[in-house]
């Protein structure tokens, strides 16, 4: 048990740390550039994302020590982990195309990239923890209501 909380801990830890990062590339540009974009009625207050970032990141982090802690010589522990892995990497990019390069559409590109990335990591953590896959669930769902933000506010602008 406690070496499946060491996992989750490191994993919890990559995961907020790549929030913070990404967290960098907006603060550049949301209290200026992205107040002046179109935007669709379905957008949330700004005072949400943080919070709902932050609780998905620690809920996809368990996940992901949950499925290190079954083992990294595991071929499917590693298959699972670095999709994982590839998929933090997209979403991290996604603030950087959107906010830091100001790039509505090519942010779209990454988000659908990073849309598929989650569902094959979803579908690998299944194979290892059926637990871990379904804590993934709410991020997808968060990413996808993103994606659909996206799109509307391209489109808009």
């Amino acid at each position: 048990m406690k070496k499946k909380g060491t996992y989750i801990f490191y994993a919890v830890g990559m995961c907020l740390l790549t929030g913070l990062l990404a967290g960098f590339a907006t603060e550049s540009s949301v209290n200026d550039w992205y107040t002046t974009l179109n935007k669709p009625d379905f957008t949330p207050p700004g005072w949400l994302f943080a919070p709902v970032w932050v609780s998905l990141y620690v809920l996809i982090g368990i996940a992901a020590g949950m499925v290190w802690a079954r083992g990294f010589y595991h071929r499917w522990v590693k298959i699972a982990l670095y999709h994982f892995w590839f998929q933090l990497l997209f979403n991290g990019a996604w603030s950087i195309v959107f906010f830091g390069l100001k790039e509505p559409f090519w942010a779209l590109v990454v988000i659908s990239i990073l849309l598929i990335l989650i569902v094959l990591t979803i579908r690998w953590f299944k194979v290892v923890n059926r637990w871990a896959a379904l804590m993934m669930v709410p991020y997808l769902l968060w990413v996808c209501f993103a994606t659909v933000l996206n799109y509307k506010i391209w489109e808009m602008n």
